[in-house]
């Protein structure tokens, strides 16, 4: 399926972003630009910011100083060419086709159209046989695929995804791996979040590593899988475990950027 708006509403831009919850920094001095055209996935362990840059990003949450800019419309505006899926999808009380008509309709797209576009959905996702069932029947893949449908149909040029293959089995995550190469082909901006190092590497263009908060590098993501520039990336990839609390550094990788990090 084809994106259907040529509203060019990348590049996003981030500038000196942050966000704190009672005193404590949980994003600090996000400075980054997301272009059209490539797949960016953000990685990082638990607890990095992963979920909350999205979030931002999508508009949910508004950050507490910077900006957030994208080309073109205002934020309000930039919201009609933009989704999101969760990690853990909310699915209507209703069919699987009800669910990818009800956001067609409130869009205000045409029945004609809206049809069509079901179609295509559940034959792409592989949900055609399951069209009448109940979206709350579904198994977990096949809600999060419903998810995506869902989103997809919308025709955004932005898909932001959070963890969409979190806690899925190898069939169902090959599924949703084939969809979102899907959408990435019809022209659709991928961000994606994932704690899969393997996943990252099937899909990104691009790779931002986040920890506590801070965006510590930000590469093509041939670079970052073999030429990691940052200690503490080097020490992710290398499957070291990266913890903390705010009284004491926990890595050698750590130390070396205590100045940056303690901040």
């Amino acid at each position: 399926m084809d994106k259907a708006n040529n509203t060019d509403i990348l590049p996003l831009e981030l500038k000196d972003v942050n966000f704190e919850v009672g005193g404590m920094r949980l994003i600090k001095d996000m400075t980054l630009t997301l272009n059209a055209g490539s797949s960016t996935i953000i990685l990082g362990p638990n607890g990095a910011g992963k979920s909350l840059l999205l979030r931002i990003c999508h508009g949910l949450i508004t950050p507490n100083s910077g900006s957030i800019l994208w080309r073109g419309p205002s934020r309000n505006e930039a919201g009609i060419y933009q989704a999101m899926v969760f990690q853990r999808p909310v699915m209507l009380r209703r069919s699987v086709a009800a669910n990818l008509h009800f956001g067609l309709k409130s869009r205000g797209t045409p029945k004609a159209e809206r049809d069509r576009i079901i179609d295509d959905m559940l034959q792409i996702t592989g949900l055609t046989r399951l069209a009448r069932s109940p979206a709350r029947a579904l198994s977990t893949g096949e809600q999060q695929r419903l998810a995506i449908a869902r989103a997809w149909s919308l025709k955004p040029e932005v898909l932001f995804l959070d963890e969409p293959t979190a806690n899925l089995d190898p069939a169902a995550t090959h599924a949703i791996e084939e969809t979102i190469a899907s959408i990435k082909q019809s022209g659709t901006k991928i961000i994606m979040s994932t704690h899969d190092l393997g996943q990252a590497k099937r899909l990104a263009d691009n790779v931002l590593f986040l920890y506590r908060g801070r965006l510590l590098e930000n590469a093509v993501a041939a670079d970052f899988f073999n030429r990691p520039k940052n200690d503490l990336a080097q020490a992710f990839l290398k499957g070291e475990l990266l913890w903390w609390n705010r009284k004491e550094l926990k890595t050698p990788a750590e130390l070396k950027h205590r100045d940056v990090l303690k901040k």
